[in-house]
């Protein structure tokens, strides 16, 4: 593909536009998957799917009433999906260090509301603030993640019966299982950059394991020694001392403040 980087980037816009048309105030959306880790592809025999997650802003309806905070996925026509959820609950969900959504800080490939941009920038600043806040948690995620693809590696989701009928397991959960691996080695053992860790260096073979380069034995085998050494790595860096960095949350909930004071202030001029 000549120009991924604006093939992706307008597909982000159109899942944009989508939002604003369906009446969500949007923050800033965000890529997430494979394109964020190098293994994305856009071959004739297999092509991965752009999906993204978005911070929403409440209205002061929402506030004042106590709705509850919009947290919902939509799947688009074409099997694509966003993942829509309040800043409130997406604050919640960087400071519970899920892996998934710490990887939205480090994406190269977002698109903000042009009212907004010096927030999500500042945001994005503070990242490594933000997926420190507590190291162990952020160490079991990555271990909860292995373990829950480990689970899903046969299992007969509606979605991915083909694949089950065809290969007898889900190739694109293998894939991630070693991804996962090779993310903890080099970001708990060989102490790299965490936004380097994201991108793989092992590429050609996980896409190949992704499209089904081995039978259901191996990919049984593999599966079982990868997760099991993904969770012995991180069980060796838990620490019994359980830090939580307050500053840190302090930082990211005085931006979530300061941003939903800006949206409101817009709102009561309007």
């Amino acid at each position: 593909m000549k120009n991924k980087y604006k093939y992706i980037m307008d597909n982000l816009q159109y899942k944009y536009d989508y939002l604003i048309a369906n009446g969500y105030k949007v923050l800033a959306l965000f890529l997430q998957g494979s394109q964020n880790y190098g293994l994305d592809v856009y071959d004739d025999d297999y092509k991965s799917d752009i999906d993204a997650k978005a911070i929403v802003l409440p209205t002061l309806r929402n506030i004042v009433l106590n709705e509850t905070p919009v947290s919902t996925t939509i799947v688009l026509p074409n099997n694509e999906h966003i993942e829509v959820k309040d800043i409130r609950i997406m604050k919640d969900m960087f400071i519970k260090q899920n892996i998934s959504y710490i990887e939205l800080l480090y994406t190269n490939y977002y698109i903000a509301n042009t009212n907004y941009e010096s927030y999500v920038k500042s945001l994005m600043y503070i990242r490594d603030d933000i997926s420190s806040i507590n190291k162990n948690q952020f160490i079991r995620c990555i271990k909860g993640m292995s373990m829950e693809k480990y689970k899903a590696l046969e299992h007969p989701y509606p979605t991915l019966i083909d694949k089950i009928e065809k290969f007898g397991y889900d190739p694109k959960q293998l894939h991630h299982i070693m991804r996962l691996n090779e993310f903890v080695k080099r970001y708990l053992i060989h102490k790299e950059k965490l936004e380097d860790c994201y991108w793989s260096r092992q590429p050609e073979l996980l896409i190949e394991v992704k499209k089904g380069k081995y039978d259901l034995d191996t990919a049984r085998t593999y599966a079982l020694d990868f997760d099991k050494d993904t969770k012995e790595i991180c069980d060796e860096y838990i620490t019994n001392k359980e830090y939580i960095n307050g500053n840190s949350i302090n930082e990211l909930n005085n931006w979530v403040m300061d941003v939903i004071t800006k949206s409101l202030k817009e709102e009561l001029i309007d």
